[in-house]
């Protein structure tokens, strides 16, 4: 009699489908306790008060997403818990490193920084459009509804960040620009 093959499930406890779930649902709870601290960092090297209030919004948006994963996990069963995001930490460093080589007070340093938030939404917004997607697959309506409005939120951060990007500060930091464009597309000293 031939020897019957375990499932995945059977070894671990879990599919192969659960542990994926499982493992991004801890990927992405570590970005928003992570945001939690570098959120209001960002906040101080901004110029104006627009994208103060924006970083501020999604701080406190940030904390109940936080809550929400929380709240996830128990509907699971499982403590929460996070796993270290390397793309969030390399985000993390280019955060600083676009704070240490801007002008503070300038509205490039602004600029940058909502190209910086807005990649970090980005990948925010991928991630819960995949959590929720999964969510469905598995048949966690519930789940995937919490999911849902923190996709929603995320997409909305993306919004505003565009619109103040593109309401005044994009333009604005051109107009203090220390360079000009050649027609050929290179820089040259203003």
């Amino acid at each position: 009699m031939p020897k019957q093959e375990q499932t995945s499930k059977d070894r671990t406890g879990g599919s192969s489908l659960e542990r994926l779930f499982m493992a991004q649902l801890k990927d992405i709870y570590y970005v928003e306790k992570r945001l939690m601290e570098l959120l209001p960092r960002i906040k101080q090297g901004c110029t104006t008060e627009e994208l103060e209030d924006a970083f501020e919004l999604h701080t406190i948006q940030t904390e109940k997403q936080a809550k929400r994963l929380e709240k996830i996990f128990s509907m699971l069963k499982q403590e929460p818990e996070t796993k270290r995001c390397e793309a969030l930490e390399g985000l993390s460093k280019e955060a600083e490193e676009t704070l240490n080589e801007t002008e503070a007070g300038s509205m490039t340093r602004d600029a940058a920084l909502i190209i910086t938030a807005q990649k970090v939404e980005h990948y925010e917004i991928a991630s819960y459009g995949g959590l929720m997607a999964l969510a469905m697959t598995m048949e966690l309506p519930h789940v995937a509804r919490l999911l849902e409005k923190t996709l929603f939120e995320e997409e909305e951060t993306d919004h505003l960040l565009t619109e103040i990007a593109e309401g005044f500060i994009n333009f604005e930091a051109e107009e203090e620009g220390a360079y000009s464009w050649q027609s050929n597309g290179t820089p040259q000293d203003a």
